[in-house]
């Protein structure tokens, strides 16, 4: 019988096993993380046996025909990462950032209305200082942090919840409130704003899930207040549309939709609505990449500008 050693069978750590430990947590897969590495399969699975040596812990496990990693595993995979780049940080020569000759693209993961409200600004901002730069925005359709965890988006804006990754780094951009809105020539337009008349309204409710209750619905609640909801959209947009063409009331956040709000009749809600921080988030191997700091600057800039 042949007893697998877990820990203890070597003497000094092998800090180049960190480069493969990092890539095999991230692909999940011996021939993926061969192949990224350049490695033969049977040459990454000989380093898989000596991570588990050197960990005490099998890391990646048989589920199926795939690999799933183990608790300690999961425990280890940001902190490797970081380690990493650490790493390449402290080994590489130190530079000035030359934006007229900065060549890169950035993805930006944004939610509703941000790049028609910001994207002008910070795309002038950037193209003046660096033209050779491209932003890439994509939506938000999520809160799901995995994105910035493996790279695929550089910076994210948003409010944070509960469910954000703790690893993340974000800064606050600026607050925002909820406005009611509605078209020309409504009634409501005109006269004083009471809580009677807004609530008494029909109402645009707005949920990405479709859910019967919103921000500003739990909001009011306490106070024994219930709008009249005559649809559900899963956009700002789409609610101001229609609230563009008929005596519906939409109400979305004021600096948000501010482009999109163009032609209509904005009002403060006459009821108590906490105010949303918008923030940017970004993983924290980029803290230190002197063009994703240019960058966040830039960002910081735009929004201040509102």
């Amino acid at each position: 019988m042949i007893k697998r050693c877990y820990g203890g069978c070597m003497s000094k750590p092998d800090f180049n096993l960190l480069v493969t430990l990092d890539v095999l947590l991230a692909e999940g897969s011996v021939a993926r993380a061969a192949k990224r590495l350049r490695l033969s399969p049977s040459a990454m699975s000989r380093a898989l046996a000596r991570l588990r040596d050197a960990t005490g812990d099998p890391l990646l496990v048989r589920a199926g025909r795939g690999l799933v990693p183990t608790p300690r595993a999961i425990e280890l995979r940001e902190r490797v990462g970081q380690l990493v780049q650490d790493g390449r940080e402290v080994l590489r020569p130190a530079e000035n950032l030359d934006l007229k000759r900065l060549v890169r693209a950035f993805t930006l993961r944004t939610g509703e209305g941000f790049v028609e409200n910001f994207g002008p600004d910070l795309l002038a901002r950037v193209g003046d200082a660096a033209p050779g730069v491209l932003l890439r925005f994509v939506q938000r359709p999520d809160r799901d942090s995995t994105p910035l965890r493996d790279g695929t988006v550089d910076l994210e804006t948003g409010v944070v919840v509960k469910t954000t990754g703790l690893e993340l780094r974000m800064q606050a951009l600026f607050q925002d409130r909820f406005v009611g809105v509605v078209r020309k020539g409504h009634p409501l337009s005109k006269g004083e704003m009471t809580r009677s008349r807004y609530t008494a309204g029909r109402h645009i409710g707005i949920s990405r899930d479709g859910l019967d209750k919103g921000p500003i619905d739990i909001a009011v609640e306490p106070l024994g207040i219930k709008r009249n909801i005559a649809t559900i959209v899963s956009s700002f947009s789409t609610a101001l549309a229609l609230a563009r063409a008929s005596d519906l009331i939409a109400s979305v956040p004021e600096h948000h939709t501010g482009i999109l709000r163009n032609g209509m009749q904005s009002f403060p809600l006459p009821v108590s609505i906490p105010e949303i921080r918008v923030s940017m988030l970004w993983h924290p191997r980029l803290d230190a990449d002197l063009a994703h700091r240019w960058l966040r600057g830039c960002v910081r800039e735009s929004c201040a500008g509102r």
